[in-house]
């Protein structure tokens, strides 16, 4: 039997597929689509079954090649950038192809564990997981709240597990592929690394220099709640995957820049130091943004609780920290 990891290529599922490879499992078919070439890198040190082009899976799987060998999917395929305009091939990508994956897996009754999104919060104060929180700004949040909602609307006659998995913001190892879509603590890392500085946004929506708040996850983090819910395929529902803690962009910054330091052998900085040397520097809110940006984000993580997940989440300064010496591992 085979476990089927979508997006299998990119930063949570490269990820997980390594955690699958921990525990011993290697019957993996792995799905993506390799139009970015270098994403091939994440595969490198992975042990997978066989590899399926995103296309070539769904026909596959409506021909029957697969039927009664697959025992789990995990979903992680989606076009993540927040700030594409065309809404006909976000719906096509993150609507449709989970649709189609969400029934064959029902018919064939394979548990079936998906990557959804805070975004689909919008600018709403409350992250709860309950419709009226809910209001995407952009087609991408509205991608993955269009998709929440048929599983809402099938709870009730769902023939095997189905879980969907709002991740916040997500960071750490193995999203070097995703360019200016990837997390703040990597852009913070490379900018520290090739200008001695960290930039951030001024003041926006209330908040003051660099104090816009966000629930920053580890992938480490991501990755074990997935493979809670794989172990315990009973479970089904729609979970907050974040920390159930906001924390400012002057604090990730702050443990970025000391993670950095250590490794150069310099002390670690205040954030008042910091500002006063120049090392983080504070840049114009942009127009772009402006009515589209989440200036504050908190995952309410009770009902994942009540789901049995007790572990404890890395804070900022942990998980970056952790985060910074496998960057420096890898020069």
């Amino acid at each position: 039997m085979y476990t089927v990891v979508t997006g299998a290529a990119g930063f949570i599922g490269s990820n997980l597929i390594r955690a699958l490879n921990a525990r011993g499992l290697t019957d993996i078919i792995a799905v993506d689509n390799l139009k970015n070439g270098d994403k091939f890198r994440n595969l490198v040190d992975c042990e997978i079954a066989h590899y399926v082009d995103k296309e070539d899976f769904i026909e596959q799987l409506d021909s029957g090649d697969f039927d009664d060998e697959i025992d789990a999917v995990l979903h992680q395929g989606a076009c993540s950038d927040t700030m594409e305009q065309d809404g006909r091939y976000m719906l096509d990508n993150n609507y449709q192809y989970s649709l189609a994956l969400l029934d064959y897996c029902q018919l064939e009754k394979i548990p079936f564990i998906y990557a959804s999104s805070a975004s689909v919060y919008g600018a709403g104060k409350v992250f709860s997981e309950a419709r009226e929180c809910e209001g995407p700004l952009n087609v991408y949040g509205y991608s993955k709240f269009l998709f929440d909602q048929i599983v809402r609307r099938r709870s009730d006659e769902l023939s095997t597990q189905v879980v969907g998995l709002r991740y916040f913001n997500v960071y750490g190892m193995r999203e070097n592929h995703k360019g200016r879509m990837a997390s703040v603590a990597w852009h913070h890392f490379h900018q520290y690394r090739e200008h001695g500085k960290v930039k951030l946004f001024a003041g926006c929506d209330g908040y003051g220099n660099g104090e816009q708040r966000r629930d920053f996850v580890s992938v480490e983090d991501v990755v074990k709640v997935n493979l809670h819910f794989l172990d315990h395929p009973g479970q089904s529902g729609i979970f907050n995957l974040g920390t159930g803690r906001a924390q400012s962009f002057n604090e990730l910054a702050v443990a970025n820049v000391n993670a950095c330091r250590r490794h150069q052998g310099l002390p670690a900085l205040s954030l008042e130091q910091l500002v006063a040397q120049g090392i983080i520097e504070y840049i114009p809110f942009p127009d772009a943004l402006i009515g589209k940006y989440q200036s504050y984000t908190e995952a309410d993580i009770s009902k994942l609780r009540q789901a049995g997940f007790s572990e404890a989440f890395l804070d900022v300064e942990q998980g970056v920290g952790r985060y910074i010496d496998w960057l420096y591992q890898r020069g």
